[in-house]
């Protein structure tokens, strides 16, 4: 497995941003202004993306993350959100990750060592052109999550 920077080109990955993040437009809002990273299996295929935002006061941001739906619960999404944040933590102190209300995404974020910080009501439901709806449910908050990246 190998983890690259990707530095230019990158809306020839918008068909796995979306999966992390449904709506086109507001991909684009961060994905110029933030750095995107690209997994790579063995055998050099695309297994996950992931993008980070420099939020400012030593913060960034996780906008975005997603896995290849052939490559679920295979572990590439941890990985992921690990090789990030030791690749950040000599700049940033903490890393924030924004998500919808679904169980098993907020478990996914608090098993990786990030805590609820703070919700952004009806975040869905003002940003979105349409109805968001993930595993059944439909969003309508967002729910911010931080974790530290200082040493431990």
């Amino acid at each position: 497995m190998r983890v690259e920077l990707v530095d230019s080109d990158k809306r020839r990955y918008m068909p796995l941003l979306l999966v992390g993040d449904e709506q086109e437009s507001m991909v684009c809002r961060y994905l110029d202004r933030g750095e995107l990273y690209a997994m790579f299996d063995d055998d050099g295929g695309l297994v996950a993306v992931a993008v980070v935002t420099d939020e400012g006061g030593g913060v960034c941001e996780l906008k975005n993350i997603a896995v290849e739906p052939r490559c679920h619960r295979r572990g590439y999404g941890r990985r992921m959100v690990e090789y990030l944040c030791r690749r950040y933590a000599a700049r940033f102190h903490t890393m924030l990750v924004g998500t919808g209300e679904t169980p098993a995404t907020t478990a996914f974020y608090t098993s990786c060592g990030f805590t609820y910080s703070h919700t952004v009501a009806d975040f869905f439901t003002m940003h979105y052109d349409h109805p968001v709806i993930d595993d059944g449910i439909l969003l309508r908050d967002m729910l911010y999550y931080r974790r530290s990246l200082s040493p431990r």
